[in-house]
């Protein structure tokens, strides 16, 4: 499995309704990062603060000069995305280019090595 190559297929595949974020979340923006509050609406993410409709993508994920993806509010970024990837399958499905040609032939190896690798982004077992 290689690192993260920033190709922003997660951003983009979930930023369209396909993000929640925790109650703990909504509420630190509320008090403390009211410039990413502003697009929640009935605690959904992402919304337009002037119209209220849902955005197509997040507001906070940029485009870089050499075609990757950069996001804004990487340090406070919703819980979904601090977790993601959760499984092999998901990563599979959402054409994640960390996976390398080993991983789809050996998935339940490669979901050992994606635990193991995001164990600092999770919360702990209990």
């Amino acid at each position: 499995m290689k690192e993260c190559t920033q190709c922003g297929k997660c951003c983009i595949n979930y930023s369209d309704g396909g993000l929640t974020a925790s109650q703990d979340d909504l509420d630190f923006w509320e008090a403390h990062r009211p410039h990413i509050y502003q697009y929640v609406n009935k605690d959904e993410l992402w919304f337009d603060p002037k119209t209220s409709k849902r955005l197509k993508l997040c507001p906070f994920l940029k485009k870089t000069e050499h075609n990757l993806y950069a996001c804004d509010i990487y340090h406070d970024r919703p819980e979904d995305c601090r977790f993601y990837p959760v499984t092999i399958e998901q990563m599979i499905k959402d054409e994640c280019e960390m996976l390398e040609p080993r991983d789809l032939k050996n998935s339940k190896q490669a979901q050992i090595k994606l635990d193991i690798l995001m164990e600092d982004s999770r919360p702990p077992c209990v």
